[in-house]
């Protein structure tokens, strides 16, 4: 292995979403400095902590149809039984769900907590509360995917936050996704809540660090045997 592609191999690959608020925040640095030295500083900081905020590590997803992964990086802020957001379709009796909470620290790549057939992408406006709030998943602004799967239908809605102003989406409705799988990007600190049909048990509490893509929030009945992993 060359000296290249070590260095290659220990460096967090960036999301192109990041590439023009890195740079306009690179050129705002030098901007600031030209004028006063200790903006200058100011703005380099502030130019890492974007490179960091739109970093897309590789993660480690099990193979298993019976598990459900994170979709985001984050604390679990929430679990319970809420009535899903009417443009799902997912009915009106209530559904297990658990919130995933992203500060402007975590990573916000967010992907496909199951492998399935996309039915549904619903977008809504609103607000931009609190996203830890509970009432964040009736008012937020936010974006609904509906995972369609040989267990059921699971629901994942990107809610926008106090600071976030934009929801990305990368799928399309009929697409088929892998467990893994990059979903979208929120900008900056949000939510995502997921939605899980009846046959699904929790497997995290509120308070649980978890990583999008590698940290099994439920599972749709015990698993038994050697897990098999892929990277994306």
């Amino acid at each position: 292995m060359s000296i290249i592609d070590s260095i290659r191999r220990q460096v967090t690959p960036i999301h192109p979403e990041g590439y023009i608020f890195i740079a306009s925040f690179g050129v705002a640095a030098l901007i600031l400095g030209s004028f006063f030295s200790p903006l200058g500083w100011i703005g380099a900081i502030a130019t890492v902590w974007c490179v960091y905020f739109f970093r897309d590590p590789v993660r480690h997803t099990p193979v298993d149809d019976t598990l459900v992964v994170s979709p985001a990086d984050g604390v679990i802020s929430s679990i319970g039984y809420f009535i899903p957001p009417p443009e799902l379709g997912l009915g009106v009796e209530p559904l297990q769900r658990i919130s995933v909470f992203m500060s402007v620290f975590d990573c916000h790549v967010n992907r496909a907590p199951v492998a399935g057939r996309i039915v549904k992408i619903a977008y809504k406006p609103g607000l931009f509360l609190n996203a830890d709030l509970d009432k964040a998943s009736e008012d937020n602004e936010r974006n609904g995917i509906v995972i369609e799967t040989a267990g059921g239908r699971f629901g994942v809605v990107q809610i926008a936050g106090l600071i976030a102003r934009r929801i990305v989406c990368f799928v399309r409705q009929g697409e088929t996704i892998g467990a893994g799988d990059r979903l979208g990007l929120i900008r900056f600190g949000s939510r995502v809540d997921v939605y899980l049909p009846g046959v699904a048990r929790s497997l995290v509490t509120i308070g649980s660090k978890a990583v999008a893509g590698e940290t099994v929030l439920a599972e749709l009945r015990a698993s038994a045997g050697k897990r098999i992993f892929k990277a994306s």
